[in-house]
């Protein structure tokens, strides 16, 4: 400690004062977002209840006309639910779930003030991306042990699943933060929950493609949960090696959807 020419003192304080390592930051903001998306109980509806209700009551009840299986014959319902509902869980964690929490935090100001924080902007992204993951894995998780519970016999190289399910997080979350940050949370809150349900039937998650017109089947092979669930299901229950068709396109929405993001979005 020292004397200064006014007669203050002056020294070493302990902690010091200024803000911590980026790393630190990061991990700091993506623990709580992780945590305020466990503790949202409409977002565990729509991640964890929703997912696993239609896993159980479409492997368990004849529904739908399930698609031949890898052998030729009928294929078991579980089979080919279990890599659409996977597909499902993307959509409503990296799309839906991240829509909706930004897009309210965005009309109250908090993004406006983390935006002024320590944290950069990108940073911050950065968090709720570790976020949107650490979810999708839980998800993943008990997903996977209620279809094995169900009887499903899972196939395939674990990377292909691995590469499909990374790039379709960035597909929805690029389309997801776009909409968070150019539309109002009231429109974010509707238009994020439409287009949930339209992806959910339209989207070949539990209603194969191959019952739609050819015109639309056309349309809907372009989309993102198409190549997702498609994609996943070449694997999981046919045993293919890398959809590449299938990676090309979550690519191509991945890159649309995060470049639009990061022009567009509007923090206040």
């Amino acid at each position: 400690m020292t004397t200064t020419e006014t007669g203050g003192v002056t020294g070493t304080f302990s902690p010091r004062p200024g803000a911590a390592p980026l790393p630190r930051m990061i991990r700091a903001q993506a623990a709580l977002e992780t945590r305020m998306l466990l503790r949202n109980g409409e977002q565990l509806l729509l991640t964890v209840i929703i997912p696993t209700l239609l896993l159980v009551l479409f492997s368990a009840v004849d529904i739908i006309e399930v698609p031949t299986g890898t052998a030729g014959g009928a294929g078991r319902s579980v089979d080919f639910l279990a890599p659409g509902i996977l597909a499902l869980a993307v959509l409503s964690t990296a799309f839906t779930g991240q829509a909706i929490a930004t897009g309210f935090e965005r009309r109250y100001g908090v993004l406006k003030r983390l935006a002024v924080s320590p944290l950069p902007r990108w940073g911050l992204m950065t968090a709720k991306t570790c976020a949107v993951l650490v979810t999708e894995v839980l998800q993943i998780a008990l997903l996977t042990a209620v279809a094995l519970a169900l009887g499903w016999s899972p196939q395939g190289s674990p990377l292909a699943v691995v590469l499909l399910l990374l790039l379709g997080t960035a597909a929805f979350s690029g389309l997801g933060l776009l909409m968070a940050g150019t539309l109002k949370a009231e429109a974010t809150l509707a238009a994020a929950n439409l287009v949930f349900l339209l992806l959910l039937v339209g989207g070949g998650v539990v209603v194969p493609l191959e019952k739609f017109p050819e015109a639309a089947q056309s349309v809907l092979g372009l989309l993102p949960i198409t190549a997702l669930s498609d994609g996943l299901r070449e694997v999981l229950q046919h045993g293919a090696g890398i959809p590449w068709p299938d990676l090309g396109v979550l690519a191509v929405w991945a890159a649309l959807g995060l470049g639009a993001a990061a022009r567009f979005f509007r923090w206040e």
